[in-house]
């Protein structure tokens, strides 16, 4: 069926990820002039989000996953006219939790002793499917991208987490049309919390995608795509 949008979607990688983490949707979506935002060394989500929307059209429709999302709330606070749907994939509201910048810091020092390979060795495999922890077809693809994005970004991107609001109070004031999206299996970013997200934002609609993890554009790829069709084209 033919998808007709009014605005283009603008993508948001999440930690560590650029455009390969939405290469599926870039695929589905290519004829509607998709975006995808790159925050190069931002340390904060403001800076991200004003660099974003310094290189967005006018009017988009928005689809952040894991800390894009977070970056997409940030771009809903600073400029909510631009955006004409909202989508929310594998993420949260909540505001840095205890232990979290340790755990955070011990990877950052992982990678600096040992290499950024050894840090995404340890640091990817909890974020997909437990069954495909070990499949080199999930896994190595993802592994070379977030190799490929480099110590200094995993630092500026962590100090950026490590700082980031509650974005709790901002989700009953988006009045757009919203999809949240989660991975049944992703233990990172679990469904509960998705749950109360989408409860949080009027209307929102709440999407599980079965069987996949954390990084659910790549493993539940045709899932997102169908749940991003209907989310585009609904009135």
């Amino acid at each position: 069926m033919p998808i007709s949008l009014a605005a283009p979607p603008l993508f948001l990688p999440g930690l560590l990820c650029n455009e390969r983490i939405w290469a599926r949707q870039l695929e589905t979506f290519a004829a509607f002039n998709p975006v995808v935002a790159c925050y190069g060394l931002s340390r904060s989500l403001t800076e991200m989000a004003e660099i974003t929307l310094a290189g967005a059209p006018p009017r988009f429709s928005l689809i952040g996953h894991s800390m894009g999302a977070r970056v997409a709330l940030e771009i809903h606070r600073q400029a909510p006219e631009r955006i004409e749907r909202l989508a929310l994939l594998d993420t949260g509201v909540h505001p840095p939790q205890p232990g979290e910048a340790e755990k955070r810091y011990d990877l950052l020092d992982l990678g600096k002793r040992e290499g950024v390979d050894r840090m995404v060795d340890v640091w990817l495999p909890p974020m997909v499917h437990p069954d495909r922890q070990t499949d080199p077809t999930l896994i190595g693809p993802l592994h070379a991208m977030a190799t490929s994005m480099g110590l200094s970004v995993f630092e500026a991107q962590i100090e950026a987490l490590l700082g980031r609001p509650d974005a709790a109070p901002l989700l009953s004031s988006i009045e757009v049309p919203t999809l949240v999206g989660v991975g049944r299996q992703d233990v990172w970013s679990p469904l509960a919390q998705h749950q109360a997200i989408a409860a949080g934002i009027p209307g929102a609609t709440l999407c599980v995608f079965e069987d996949s993890g954390h990084m659910s554009p790549v493993e539940a790829a045709d899932q997102v795509n169908a749940a991003l069709k209907v989310w585009l084209t609904a009135d």
